[in-house]
């Protein structure tokens, strides 16, 4: 499965998504997008989860409108050490979350 990960979020953390083709909005050359137009180019580029840090995005777009799914971790920041904990719950998540989705991840 294709995922985007959010900007905010360490590239390192793409590794540990086995199994999917993970790819940063840097890689991506999207860095800088407003999240709207973030999750737009997302789409046309046919990925199908957008996993982000940002735990306001689903209050700041409509996201049941959306052809991706949108996972949100919850960790006491974005360091790779405070994120890595919420990996397997992830993963199993990202086989579920249907297209205009957003399901949060805690510890």
């Amino acid at each position: 499965m294709r995922i985007l990960l959010d900007e905010q979020l360490p590239r390192q953390l793409a590794p540990y998504l086995v199994g999917h083709l993970a790819r940063t909005v840097q890689q991506e050359s999207w860095a800088g997008l407003k999240n709207g137009a973030l999750l737009s180019e997302a789409e046309t580029a046919g990925f199908a989860v957008f996993i982000t840090g940002d735990q306001n995005l689903q209050f700041q777009q409509n996201i049941s409108k959306r052809r991706l799914g949108v996972v949100v971790l919850c960790a006491a920041s974005n360091a790779l050490e405070d994120l890595l904990p919420l990996i397997p719950v992830a993963l199993a998540v990202i086989e579920t979350v249907q297209p205009g989705q957003v399901v949060r991840v805690e510890v």
